[in-house]
């Protein structure tokens, strides 16, 4: 059984009701919270350097405004 519950004044308390009988051992084991999650570096996305090497494309800017110029 899972009872999910807060620690407070050195006192766990059931977030819900509880069927036990009064006086009943329990055993409470704590789950280590994750630690934060860094946002990924640009450099680890899989687009990254994807300009690199080319001669007909500088830089995305360049490629964007090509790509968005009317064709008349």
């Amino acid at each position: 059984m899972t009872i999910p519950a807060t620690y407070e004044d050195g006192v766990f308390k059931p977030l819900e009701d509880v069927k036990l009988a009064e006086g009943t051992r329990v055993e409470v084991h704590v789950r280590a919270e994750d630690a934060p999650k860094r946002p990924k570096s640009v450099r680890e996305f899989a687009a990254f350097g994807m300009w690199a090497n080319r001669d007909d494309i500088p830089d995305g800017v360049t490629y964007e405004d090509r790509i968005r110029r009317p064709r008349y």
